[in-house]
């Protein structure tokens, strides 16, 4: 009978601590449509879209760049993203910062405009010499990558600085992975920890995240588990997957809070429902063994497949038992083969002897046992007694 071992495995427990990205332009962009749907909000609320349209067309830069801004959102007025360029352009000649940053923005998506990352760096730079710190942030990202301009990590770094200092938590974030990583800035962990803070505290969930991570290191300060987990609750709350994840692990493991597995499931699922693979295969084997809530398998077989789909070879794996034993799923050997072969490719040492033993018994595929002793040695050669034991009779 095919091995189902690794299906009693714990929970996987590692907090996992994924790279950050850098801030994207369509945040900082989010941040400055955020400030002009304020006012285009007072706007509509005054009864003055008349008057902001018939502004425009006398050449008042504002009323344009919030006019554009109308466009862009749909907000006011129908979704035109031509329109937007065409009014964001013409109070960005008038040197209208605002405008530039955001125009940039759409020449660097190709939103409205054809794709150009000169075009988009020129349009940063005009409104970033101006002091908009939305700008200062983009063209900083755009130096860090080298986009429509020749890399330079410490004018990065430059560019950083001056918007972190002017409080924007986008570049105080930016400028804490900087400092993380040594990146344009000699690595230092405790200066790293004190931008992260600085955004952190101004609610910016990736910081937040980036606080939980340090915590739970002790690097840039002392490990403290139940500061993480505060730090990773705060992100978690505001839908960052990778914080829910972390403190969903924190309340199965009871570090650094009370061990609670119905919280555990709580913030697992928030995960899972974004997408979040790990998040998905450990909420799949909760339903699986029945933690905190009715056993599931069926409920199991779903999450399971969909972390699998995403090329989590633990979960490939346990999809593969599933199709073999028909648990929570019609019994199908093709399939069982198909996830087995896809999570042996990764080694997971299970699934190869379970594969092994399908081509010794001839279960769902030919019968061949020159392909069962490969298999078992493979397995044998990452520690699977069975695989030796396997190799050795067929031998």
């Amino acid at each position: 009978m095919i091995s189902t071992k690794h299906k009693s495995a714990a929970i996987i427990s590692s907090i996992v601590f994924l790279s950050l990205v850098l801030t994207s332009c369509q945040k900082t962009q989010d941040e400055i449509s955020q400030q002009a749907t304020e006012r285009v909000e007072v706007y509509k609320q005054d009864g003055l879209p008349n008057e902001l349209q018939e502004l425009a067309d006398q050449g008042d830069a504002e009323a344009q760049s919030n006019l554009g801004l109308m466009y862009y959102q749909g907000t006011g007025a129908q979704q035109d993203y031509a329109k937007a360029a065409e009014w964001l352009e013409k109070a960005a000649n008038q040197g209208f910062a605002e405008a530039q940053s955001n125009l940039g923005l759409m020449y660097y998506q190709g939103t409205g405009v054809r794709q150009d990352y000169a075009k988009a760096v020129d349009l940063y730079e005009k409104a970033a010499n101006q002091g908009l710190t939305q700008a200062q942030t983009n063209l900083g990202v755009m130096y860090e990558s080298g986009n429509g301009v020749r890399q330079d990590y410490a004018k990065a770094v430059d560019l950083y600085k001056k918007a972190a200092n002017q409080g924007l938590a986008e570049a105080q974030n930016n400028l804490g992975l900087m400092y993380y990583q040594g990146t344009g800035v000699r690595q230092d962990y405790a200066k790293a920890a004190e931008w992260y803070e600085k955004a952190a505290n101004q609610g910016f969930a990736q910081a937040q995240y980036k606080m939980g991570e340090m915590h739970v290191q002790g690097i840039g300060m002392r490990q403290d588990y139940a500061k993480a987990a505060e730090w990773y609750e705060k992100a978690a709350n505001q839908g960052f997957a990778q914080a829910q994840y972390n403190i969903g692990v924190m309340h199965t493991n009871g570090t650094g809070v009370r061990q609670d597995y119905a919280k555990a499931a709580e913030w697992l699922e928030k995960a899972a429902n974004q997408g979040f693979a790990q998040a998905q295969y450990n909420i799949g084997f909760m339903h699986d063994n029945g933690i905190s809530m009715r056993q599931d398998q069926a409920k199991a077989a779903e999450w399971y497949e969909k972390a699998a789909n995403q090329g989590f070879a633990e979960a490939q794996y346990n999809i593969g038992v599933m199709h073999t034993n028909g648990t929570g799923v019609r019994q199908d050997y093709a399939k069982a083969k198909q996830w087995f072969e896809k999570a042996a490719s990764q080694g997971i040492a299970q699934a190869q002897f379970n594969l092994g033993v399908m081509y010794a018994n001839g279960t769902g595929v030919r019968q061949d046992d020159t392909k069962a002793i490969e298999l078992f040695q493979n397995a044998c050669d990452k520690g699977v007694q069975e695989g030796c034991d396997g190799s050795r009779l067929l031998n």
